[in-house]
């Protein structure tokens, strides 16, 4: 019989004065890793402890929590944020471990769980509950939400991989052929597809604006198994047959796609990783209250992209969230705070 692990216990995180982050321990030995943003600075926001909404960011494929940006922005609007580096990746991923490894995005609901056990959102008397998560990691808080109804007041997706980018026609194609294999063979690797143009935007290595470790987020991206995309696949399939979500959604967009393998300065002002306009399209399956705003020159991660456009992308959160968010019941979770 395993011993209980003792109590865990916050840490200074390495992205610097403000931040922590706490170790998170799940069924079957694996962790996730929370995060969160106590600001110094009273121009930042109100202190945690007068925050009337709580905010829970999920990153996407090969990816961690590194936007610094973005955590101060949610403080100045009078959230509290938090971010998790789910199991298998980032700050959670340990020697040994198959990045990004998962059978079933439903698997991540230990890692959701257990941060929001962390963050205080099982108790009654709980804040307000948003929701963000970018690419994989809004289709995963997507489903998340379904199946946990009235437990978020709000969800806010940047760039979800709602659907394939080939469409839906191609999922159904290959779907059933990637299901085969899974049963099979889940952790063989797919041929690699990623040349790198998406980091070549975003890298400081390569003229971009952002510095990152790039252990945690590869060059090309992590090995893609078999596994991982029929995962995708199946979360994706349940989009498309309707989410039917009762809480206002949010989806921030590129206005552009470049899906092409060589490098063009198109790519720095386009979204390199998904077909916007499909994924404008699945986005009406999501629930009865869904706003798409089209960012102009953003790139697949929004609040990567140059600092006018991003500007852009915060001001399209503040906008909706000054309609829908305070248009919510004024009682329990669903009061988000004025600015």
């Amino acid at each position: 019989m395993s011993k209980p692990h003792p109590r865990r216990r916050w840490e200074p995180d390495f992205l610097g004065e403000g931040f922590d982050q706490l170790t998170l321990d799940l069924p079957g030995g694996k962790i996730a890793t929370l995060v969160r943003y106590t600001p110094s600075d009273p121009q930042s926001g109100p202190a945690p402890s007068g925050a009337t909404a709580d905010v829970l960011y999920v990153h996407g494929w090969s990816d961690y929590f590194f936007q610094t940006e973005l955590a101060s922005y949610w403080a100045g609007q009078g959230a509290r944020f938090f971010a998790v580096d789910l199991h298998n990746y980032g700050r959670s991923l340990r020697p040994g471990e198959e990045p990004g490894y998962v059978q079933d995005l439903s698997d991540y609901d230990a890692d959701v769980g257990a941060a929001l056990e962390a963050m205080g959102q099982n108790a009654a008397d709980a804040r307000p509950l948003i929701l963000l998560g970018h690419s994989t990691g809004g289709l995963t808080l997507a489903l998340w939400a379904q199946r946990h109804p009235g437990r978020a007041a709000a969800l806010i997706l940047n760039s979800p991989w709602l659907e394939f980018q080939a469409t839906e026609l191609a999922r159904r194609v290959i779907s059933p052929l990637v299901s085969l294999e899974a049963q099979h063979h889940p952790r063989r690797p797919l041929p690699p597809v990623d040349p790198g143009i998406y980091t070549r935007t975003v890298s400081a290595a390569f003229g971009g604006e952002w510095h990152y470790d790039t252990e945690w987020r590869p060059v090309r991206g992590f090995p893609v198994t078999v596994a991982f995309l029929h995962a995708v696949f199946s979360a994706q399939a349940t989009v498309a047959a309707g989410l039917q979500l009762q809480l206002p959604v949010l989806v921030l967009l590129s206005d552009n796609s470049y899906l092409h393998p060589r490098w063009s300065e198109d790519a720095a002002r386009s979204d390199v990783v998904l077909d916007v306009n499909v994924v404008a399209h699945r986005a009406l399956s999501l629930g009865s209250t869904v706003s798409v705003d089209r960012i102009p020159n953003a790139m697949h991660d929004v609040f990567l992209s140059a600092p006018a456009v991003r500007a852009q992308a915060y001001n399209a959160i503040t906008r909706w969230g000054s309609g829908y968010l305070r248009a919510l019941p004024s009682s329990g979770k669903a009061r988000v705070p004025e600015d």
